[in-house]
Formats: C-alpha cells, structure tokens, sequence
C-alpha cells in the first residue's frame, strides 16, 4: 500500500476537523488552504487576492466562497487573520508555536505588509502582563506605516 502524501494528509486533517464541525471538505475549501501553504507562512493575502491567485490558477471559486472559507479556516485556527485598523483584513497561514509571537509592519496606503520579530516586544509584553496580574497568551504588534514605494508617491523618503 502506498505511503500518502503531505497534502493527502492535511487533506485528512481537514476533513476530519470539518466532520467534527458537521461540514464537509469542498473543493473550494481544499483550494483556499493549499494556495496557502503553497505561499507559505509569511505572506498576508486579502479575500480578494485569494480569489484572484485562484482564478489565475484557473480554479473557479467564486468570491463569496472565499470570504466564506476564510472565516471558516480562521475559526479552525488553519488560518489566522490580521485585522487593519483602515478596516481591510488579511489573511496568512497559521504560525507553528515558534513562530507565534510575529509583528507586522502594515502600509496604510497600498496594504502592502511585512512581519518581524523583536524581543523587546514580547519582553514588554509580558512585563505588562505580569504587572497587571495577566498570563500573556500572544503578542502581536501592527505597526502602521508607508511602504517605500508610497512614501517615494508622497514625496517622502524612508
């Protein structure tokens, strides 16, 4: 008997979950999830980025499905969303616990958004937890700011 494959595992994974939630795996599902471990973690896609790399891939979904899936993808914990204070929300690959505490540098023109690390971050973050007599869970941090391209736009530099 052959050995199944990675995605044929995740696949089963997926599958069970959903089962679990009285849902079925789709299609449309499968679809959303492997564009995203195909991307890997790191990359921050919107719903409609999503619809358009899936139609590029020519696989028909349409974008209702997709802002669907994605919700139900993050309720999974498979996904996990990055809410933007300017209202647009993104979406990326679900860290390993290694990689959990991730900041974001967000432009707030063009949406364009990176991640980084720091330390100090996570060490502020706990420190004001314990002050407070809170157990930190996550510690994430949305910085706003202009991509190199929109502030050259703005006459700007960076």
């Amino acid at each position: 008997m052959p050995v199944p494959s990675a995605p044929d595992l995740q696949a089963e994974a997926l599958r069970s979950s959903l089962h679990g939630r009285g849902q079925r795996l789709t299609p449309q599902r499968q679809r959303v999830l492997a564009l995203f471990e195909r991307i890997g973690e790191g990359a921050h896609l919107s719903a409609e980025e999503v619809h358009l790399r899936l139609l590029r891939a020519e696989e028909r979904v349409s974008l209702a499905t997709v802002y669907r899936t994605l919700r139900l993808l993050s309720s999974m914990e498979l996904l996990r969303e990055l809410e933007l204070p300017e209202g647009g929300r993104r979406f990326e690959l679900a860290c390993h616990d290694d990689h959990r505490d991730h900041h974001h540098l967000v432009c707030v023109r063009c949406g364009q958004t990176e991640e980084f690390e720091s330390a100090a971050v996570l060490e502020a973050g706990e420190q004001a937890a314990g002050r407070h007599g809170f157990r930190l869970l996550e510690c994430v941090l949305n910085v706003r700011a202009l991509c190199p391209r929109c502030a050259a736009a703005e006459g700007g530099t960076t």
